[in-house]
């Protein structure tokens, strides 16, 4: 099914319609149904749709939206796209009526108003998930107690430090990434219904109305924006990508401890995978993944970017692009924040001592509250420990 075809003479090009056509935005079923309730609403309100329109209405996409809880939404690959799919269903099910569901509104706004439906969900799930990974790290620094490591510069021990110092400074970064979801929030909340194609409907249509009842706290400003941009996608794309940043940072910080040389920390065997070639290995995978899945956000952040950088206002079709990129980032932070939760839950740590130069600013601090200028403490600590390492010897 296809939502036009008035204009044409002929029907697609086979070629054509399936390089045109996506199922990428299947996952936008659940809100798509969301959005077309609350848009039937707005056409009661005004009059457009009569009482009993709009029961029928809402009984056959509240089926629909129950099928695609359940998943078992029939989906057609004559469908062009998700909002297709619910039209054709819902004609399925109560008859020509379902013509009217799409009055007063296109496919634009629609599409802009799901994702950023979609996107709240989202941002709930995320923000709930680095929570649970920031406990764990909590957990994990009140577990291993007065423990104390070398902290590093350039990869070289630098200072001395609470081993669950070093655990919570993942664990406050982790938080920064949360605020910054919820602060995209504000931005993602917007109900762009009523933007229409982009220059509004002449119907008396009320964009408040379906606003409020999806709990969208702001309306569009100008509705050429609200269908061509993608900013708020972006900046959600961003925070996914900003966490899996961090999260590839402190998988660096578990593949290096896990290491012979290093030693600071034990990962459960269910935590970890073995190699087909070497029977002593055990590898910590799922860390190495994540930082191999930080780099593929960003890949797709800059693919998001540079999908608007050139469209003239308003909508073009190579937005249909951003969905991949918006589900992939997404899903992998999901996947990532689980796994890291779960391999940081099972370690246990328990690390050697670091070497004593790590005292050597300490040292040199002692006497500056001798009197010494500091570049001179710093010269002399310096000076001493050259000799030291020299003759085979250490601070101690």
């Amino acid at each position: 099914m296809i939502l036009w075809g008035g204009r044409f003479q002929e029907p697609p090009d086979e070629e054509v319609w399936r390089f045109t056509v996506s199922s990428a935005d299947r996952r936008l079923l659940e809100v798509d149904v969301e959005g077309s309730l609350a848009h039937v609403a707005g056409l009661g309100a005004a009059g457009v749709l009569q009482a009993d329109e709009v029961a029928v209405l809402e009984e056959g996409l509240s089926r629909i939206q129950s099928e695609a809880r359940r998943g078992s939404f029939p989906w057609s690959d004559g469908d062009e796209d998700v909002h297709t799919a619910v039209e054709r269903r819902l004609g399925e099910l109560v008859g020509e009526i379902a013509g009217k569901l799409h009055t007063g509104r296109s496919r634009n706004d629609q599409v802009a108003l799901d994702l950023r439906l979609w996107m709240r969900h989202a941002t709930g799930r995320h923000v709930e998930g680095i929570a649970r990974l920031a406990a764990v790290l909590s957990g994990k620094a009140s577990e291993v107690g007065d423990a104390v490591v070398a902290s590093y510069t350039h990869l070289q021990q630098a200072q001395p430090i609470p081993l669950a110092h070093h655990l919570l400074a993942h664990a406050w970064s982790l938080l920064r990434d949360a605020a910054r979801f919820r602060d995209a929030l504000a931005r993602i909340e917007v109900s762009p219904l009523g933007a229409s194609a982009g220059g509004g409907t002449g119907l008396p249509l009320d964009p408040a109305i379906p606003a409020s009842r999806l709990g969208l706290p702001a309306l569009f400003e100008n509705s050429l924006d609200a269908v061509a941009s993608r900013d708020a996608v972006a900046e959600f794309a961003f925070c996914c990508t900003r966490t899996l940043v961090d999260l590839s940072r402190l998988s660096e910080d578990l593949i290096l401890w896990a290491s012979t040389e290093f030693g600071w920390v034990t990962l459960a065997h269910r935590h970890t995978t073995g190699s087909s070639a070497l029977p002593q290995k055990r590898n910590p995978d799922a860390a190495e993944l994540t930082r191999g899945k930080a780099a593929s956000a960003l890949g797709r952040l800059a693919a998001l970017l540079a999908l608007e950088k050139g469209l003239a206002l308003s909508y073009n079709r190579d937005l249909q692009e951003d969905k991949e990129h918006l589900f992939a980032v997404s899903d992998d932070l999901d996947g990532a924040l689980s796994a890291l939760a779960r391999l940081l839950d099972g370690a246990v740590f328990d690390p050697p001592p670091p070497g004593t130069a790590v005292v050597a600013l300490d040292l040199a601090e002692l006497l500056v509250r001798r009197g010494v200028g500091f570049r001179e403490a710093h010269e002399a600590v310096g000076t001493l420990i050259q000799r030291l390492e020299e003759a085979g010897r250490g601070l101690e």
